[in-house]
């Protein structure tokens, strides 16, 4: 008898706690229904100009007369046009604030203090991956691996769209260290890797055989080519009757500096490049000057090999001025114009697609190699027996 009283009693004050719940929610619905509604502009009969401006305007409005804390106006201003970039969808158009535009010409001219590590954003998993450490970096020495994710830096977790706030956080102040946490195999370790200046070296070289010489390109930045140049000027200097050009993880960059190093292997007024803009303008670029580099050549490519490279590598592919051995490259074909604006900032805009000498589309398709191999010790014997043909 007694257990069904107390029974009842829990019944009845469960009861009225879900009573006490639905209240509530209905309260807060009451009153979050019973706030002022703003009408913001959107129809048909007005422009995306018109709409973008009303639409801000009331928006901004309503902050100043509600919102409780302070309002920076360089923020707010700031993060509309990067909610406006955004709501684009494309991955690779973007708005970089004054500090932003530093950040990114300091990288694109290779010289900071950070660790030193090509990174990549991998939207299909949402995670950021290690393209490659680069050459003798701090990363390089603490034993960060290719493919590697990043899941936390100083125990603060990162995911693909914050690759930005990663690549700025690891730089710092010579001397003091930055702990990543990685994902390798299946298993999670962190790395501790001491920041240092870095003074990136976009293209290296050496004499890979006593006649064979090897250049590795790691981006396309600024002074590429002419670095280009002067390295494949020592090697023949040190009798190198054949050469092997490495792209293999080599994400792109200035598409300006891909061309001048495939001018060196194209004979003057051959197709290199084809664009096309958004309102079908075709643009046709050729080779400006005579062929200078004419001994037999290979290039090595995989699936990271993407954008500017895979301009290259197409050119010198269609044009028979060097054999691919390797992987399909990424498959990157669209152009990104640096439109600098007034308020110290710039936009990165894809303005362009791309295609081969022969009209080929590259976008999500890449180039493919006249050789498929997917090991890198298999690649490099392929492209040294090519080349002692």
């Amino acid at each position: 008898m007694k257990e069904k009283i107390m029974q009842a009693i829990y019944r009845t004050l469960m009861l009225i706690v879900i009573i006490s719940i639905i209240t509530f929610v209905v309260v807060s619905i009451i009153n979050y229904d019973s706030t002022v509604k703003f009408t913001l502009p959107g129809n048909d009969k007005v422009s995306l100009d018109e709409q973008l401006k009303g639409t801000i305007s009331k928006i901004t409005e309503i902050l100043e007369d509600k919102y409780l804390g302070e309002i920076n106006n360089e923020d707010l201003v700031n993060g509309a046009i990067k909610g406006a970039v955004n709501g684009i969808g494309d991955e690779y158009t973007e708005y970089y604030t004054p500090e932003d535009l530093k950040q990114f010409e300091t990288s694109t001219l290779g010289n900071y203090v950070g660790i030193g590590v090509y990174l990549q954003a991998d939207l299909d998993t949402n995670d950021i991956k290690v393209i490659e450490p680069m050459s003798e970096s701090p990363a390089e020495k603490a034993g960060l691996k290719a493919e590697d994710k990043i899941l936390k830096v100083d125990g603060k977790e990162y995911n693909a769209d914050q690759i930005n706030d990663l690549a700025d956080y690891i730089k710092g102040e010579e001397g003091k260290e930055v702990t990543l946490t990685i994902l390798r195999d299946g298993k999670t370790l962190d790395i501790k890797i001491e920041r240092s200046p870095i003074n990136i070296k976009y293209v290296e070289s050496t004499m890979f055989t006593k006649d064979i010489g090897y250049i590795e390109i790691n981006t396309f930045d600024e002074d590429c080519a002419k670095d280009f140049l002067d390295q494949y000027n020592e090697l023949e200097k040190e009798g190198a009757k054949g050469l092997i050009i490495d792209l293999r993880n080599n994400g792109g960059g200035l598409v300006d500096q891909a061309l001048e190093i495939a001018d060196l292997f194209c004979d003057k007024g051959e197709t290199m490049l084809i664009t096309m803009d958004k309102k079908e303008s075709k643009e046709i670029k050729k080779a400006n000057s005579s062929r200078t580099i004419t001994m037999p050549t290979v290039v090595l490519t995989n699936e990271e090999t993407a954008s500017a490279s895979e301009i290259f590598v197409a050119a010198l592919k269609e044009n028979d001025k060097a054999e691919i051995v390797g992987k399909t490259t990424f498959g990157k074909g669209l152009i990104q114009e640096l439109i600098y604006l007034s308020n110290g900032g710039a936009l990165k805009v894809t303005s362009a697609e791309y295609y081969t000498p022969n009209g080929n589309k590259i976008n999500e398709v890449g180039v493919k190699p006249d050789y498929d191999i997917s090991s890198e010790e298999e690649q490099i014997d392929k492209a040294l027996e090519l080349l002692k043909k």
